[in-house]
């Protein structure tokens, strides 16, 4: 197996460029949240911390309990039981892996979008089965066992509704194909209603056959460094990729597993979150456009922006300002870049301020 060099690692020569700006570098390269872990979740990990046994691969009662909660409260998802969900170590481990413990190898197709996370071919890829990129279910090939929908789209924001999930349900169902959400940003929507969850009823009509959600905590209450995720969905599908996942110790820290169930029974935190990322983006998206940017971002914490040059010839562009991005080829999309809102105010406010030179 011979995976790509990891994307980030190529960006060395735009970074030293941008470092060696009079006023610094301003890293918008990639989706790290900066801001301080809730005091809150800080104090339920303090209280977790004599956890002198092995954790569960499932998740304890109290955060599966959590999570069943959360989904019926937040994301119009009800009746989920602990068969349906399962806590992950962060969501990236889970996307790169999910095709592994699913059984998927040689001659399976992996399906995701066309421009898209670069993990979901990389998963493809360590299972031994191949990674097709796709965004109409007329272009699945034979062989396709799992299809990744991401909504919000990282990178460019885009936003699934409820007929365009049904669609992709509905043709996976007719051949007996896994959908797997990932829907880490789903809390941030700017210029949508709403993000719908695969799983959400209008969606499957009741019926959960076949579906996964994934969803991490990691950019809606700081918890990055905690890898606090899970995934939920059809319970024959969760506790399959459970018992995998107990041979591989795959199993989050309890203190994580406690400060994770605190962490989804308030919203308070979430939204003030929420607020900050809001007004970064209402200084940064304008500033954008105002240097010849055309910008998407209907959700998420990206500005999707291109100048109509080449994506490289855009890193390079912004890296003469002190502002590092990543090009939009990590992705699949060699015309676009993508543009953090993961920095202080401060750095932020520098950042607009350069792009209206």
């Amino acid at each position: 197996m011979e995976l790509p060099e990891f994307p980030w690692d190529t960006l060395a020569g735009a970074k030293a460029v941008a470092a060696a700006h009079p006023d610094g570098l301003i890293d918008l390269s990639v989706g790290s949240p900066v801001d301080p872990t809730p005091e809150l979740l800080q104090t339920a990990l303090r209280e977790a911390t004599d956890a002198h046994g092995y954790p569960t691969n499932w998740g304890t009662p109290e955060v599966r309990r959590a999570i069943v909660d959360w989904f019926a409260r937040v994301r119009r998802v009800p009746g989920l039981t602990d068969e349906n969900v399962l806590v992950t170590v962060g969501s990236k481990e889970l996307v790169a892996g999910l095709p592994l413990q699913l059984g998927i190898g040689a001659g399976d197709a992996v399906v995701f979008p066309s421009v898209a996370y670069p993990t979901y071919d990389i998963g493809a890829r360590i299972a031994g089965s191949t990674p097709v990129p796709a965004d109409d279910p007329d272009d699945w090939p034979a062989g396709t066992r799992l299809v990744w929908v991401n909504s919000p789209s990282n990178p460019t924001g885009d936003v699934l509704g409820v007929d365009a999930l049904r669609r992709v349900v509905h043709a996976a169902r007719e051949r007996g194909i896994v959908v797997a959400s990932d829907e880490c940003y789903a809390l941030l929507p700017w210029e949508v209603a709403e993000a719908p969850s695969i799983l959400d009823p209008r969606v499957t009509d009741g019926d959960l056959t076949g579906l996964l959600a994934v969803y991490s905590l990691s950019k809606q209450s700081n918890l990055a460094g905690y890898r606090a995720a899970f995934v939920a969905g059809d319970a024959q599908v969760v506790q399959r990729v459970l018992s995998v996942r107990k041979h591989l110790g795959l199993m989050a820290p309890s203190p994580v597993q406690h400060a994770l169930a605190v962490a989804l029974g308030d919203a308070q935190h979430v939204d003030e979150q929420r607020e900050r990322y809001r007004g970064r983006r209402a200084l940064l998206l304008p500033a954008l456009e105002s240097r010849g940017f055309a910008v998407s971002s209907d959700a998420g914490l990206y500005l999707w922006s291109t100048d109509g040059s080449d994506a490289l010839a855009q890193v390079d562009r912004l890296a003469r300002l002190g502002i590092l991005v990543a090009p939009g080829t990590f992705y699949g999309d060699a015309s676009h870049v993508r543009v953090a809102l993961t920095a202080s105010d401060d750095a932020i406010a520098r950042a607009a301020a350069r792009l209206r030179g």
